[in-house]
C-alpha cells in the first residue's frame, strides 16, 4: 500500500474525491508508478502530480486507468466530469491550472503542464470575465456545432477540435443518444460533426467524441449498432469488424488510422 503525499488543502472536495479515488484504483492494481506509465503511455512525472491533486488528468488518462486497473470507465469519466467542473472554478481558491499537455521527447509520452498556481483573485477574475467574452464573441460568430436548423451536434461544417468541447451545455454525456448528420466535407472525406480525427486508436471501454463520430459513420456505411451514444461497447464493436471486413482491412474490432480511412469513405 503506497503511503500516499497530504492533499493540497485549498484542492476542492469534489477534486479530492476524484484524486482519493485514482490513488484507490492504482493501490488496488498494485503497480508502481513506472508500470503505471509503461502501460498508459503518460509519464511517471504526470502520474505524480495527478495522484498528488497538482495537475487534473486529461480524460485519455482516466480512461487508460480504468482499463488498466480492469475498472468501470464510464462511472469513472463521469467521477471526472464532476472534478473537471469543479477544477474549472478554482480561481475561488487562489489556484488555476497551468497550461496544457506537452509532448516529451521519447514517444507517446504525455506530460501535462497542470499546476496549481497562486494569483491574485481580481486579476483572476478580469482575465476570465475577458476570456468569456472573447469566447461568446467566436461561438456567435462560428457556432460548429449548430446546425442550419439549429439542432447541437450537426452543422455543415465538422467539429474541428480533436478533444472535447467544453462549454456550456456541450459537454460530452456518455450514453447520450446523439444525432447523426454525416456529410462530405471539401477534403472529399466524411464527417458527422464529432471529431475530424483520422489516427486516434479508439476501442472497447472507449468513452468520447471520437466514438460518437466513429459510431456515426458506421452507421451512414449501414453497419447497425444501435444509439451512438459515445459508449464503444460490444455492439459497437461487431460493426467495427463487419466495417473492417467489407473495408478489407484488418480484423481486430478496434479503430485505428486503416479503420478510419475506411469510415471516412
Amino acid at each position: 500500500m503506497s503511503r500516499w503525499k497530504k492533499l493540497p488543502d485549498l484542492l476542492d472536495p469534489q477534486v479530492r474525491q476524484f484524486v482519493v479515488q485514482l490513488r484507490r484504483l492504482k493501490d488496488h492494481s498494485g503497480l508502481g508508478l513506472a508500470t503505471l506509465a509503461d502501460r498508459t503511455a503518460y509519464s511517471r512525472s504526470s502520474w505524480d502530480r495527478y495522484l498528488n491533486g497538482k495537475a487534473l488528468p486529461p480524460i485519455e488518462a482516466v480512461e487508460a486507468l480504468a482499463r488498466v486497473c480492469d475498472t468501470d470507465p464510464v462511472r469513472l469519466v463521469a467521477q471526472w466530469e464532476v472534478a473537471a467542473e469543479a477544477w474549472g472554478t478554482a480561481p475561488e481558491a487562489g489556484l488555476l491550472p497551468g497550461p496544457g499537455p506537452e509532448r516529451e521527447s521519447g514517444p507517446d509520452k504525455v506530460v501535462d503542464g497542470h499546476r496549481a498556481t497562486r494569483v491574485p483573485w481580481l486579476a483572476v477574475v478580469l482575465s476570465s470575465a475577458t476570456t468569456a467574452l472573447v469566447i461568446l464573441a467566436v461561438l456567435a460568430f462560428v457556432a460548429p456545432w449548430e446546425g442550419d436548423d439549429g439542432e447541437k451536434g450537426g452543422g455543415d461544417k465538422p467539429y474541428t477540435g480533436e478533444s472535447h468541447p467544453k462549454l456550456g451545455e456541450f459537454v460530452y454525456q456518455p450514453g447520450k443518444d446523439y444525432r447523426c448528420r454525416v456529410k462530405r466535407d471539401d477534403d472529399g472525406l466524411l464527417y458527422a460533426g464529432y471529431s475530424r480525427t483520422r489516427t486516434e486508436l479508439i476501442q472497447q471501454s472507449s468513452t468520447r467524441w471520437s466514438v460518437v463520430e466513429a459510431q456515426c459513420l458506421l452507421t451512414y456505411h449501414r453497419q447497425s449498432l444501435g444509439a451512438a451514444d459515445g459508449i464503444f461497447g460490444n455492439a459497437t464493436e461487431r460493426a467495427v469488424k463487419r466495417a473492417q471486413e467489407k473495408g478489407k482491412v484488418a480484423v481486430d474490432g478496434k479503430i485505428g488510422p486503416d479503420t478510419w480511412g475506411v469510415l471516412r469513405k
